[in-house]
């Protein structure tokens, strides 16, 4: 039975933190080195939901899968394959649909909430 004692709460500590960089030919600028704080994942794996923070660069994202994000520091701009552009900063809100492909920059070191779900054929 779920209690209250399952609510996930985002001020306590991660379940798990860990570092990375994206892969070597997907990096375009910089050194951006990138951790995630998984707060949540679901027993199917398909839902995870944490804290993500980035140092300044830009790299080229293929997402698999949707994911909702909280920008709560920094700025980042998130471009298309048709190279068209959005500058995300700290207060916006937003969702990236699975099957986005384009590049992700950052100019200021960026913090982000994120709710992430996996979708599997």
């Amino acid at each position: 039975m779920t209690s209250i004692l399952n609510i996930v709460d985002f001020s306590q500590p991660a379940k798990e933190s860990v570092e990375y960089m994206p892969k070597a030919e997907a990096v375009l600028a910089g050194d951006p080195s990138q951790v995630v704080h998984t707060h949540f994942s679901s027993p199917c794996g398909q839902l995870a939901a944490g804290v993500w923070e980035g140092a300044c660069g830009q790299w080229t994202v293929n997402f698999t899968e949707s994911e909702y994000c909280e920008i709560l520091e920094g700025v980042s701009v998130i471009r298309g394959a048709d190279g068209t552009g959005k500058t995300v900063r700290a207060g916006d809100r937003f969702l990236i649909p699975a099957g986005f492909k384009g590049t992700w920059e950052v100019a200021e070191p960026c913090k982000k909430i994120f709710v992430s779900m996996e979708f599997k054929g």
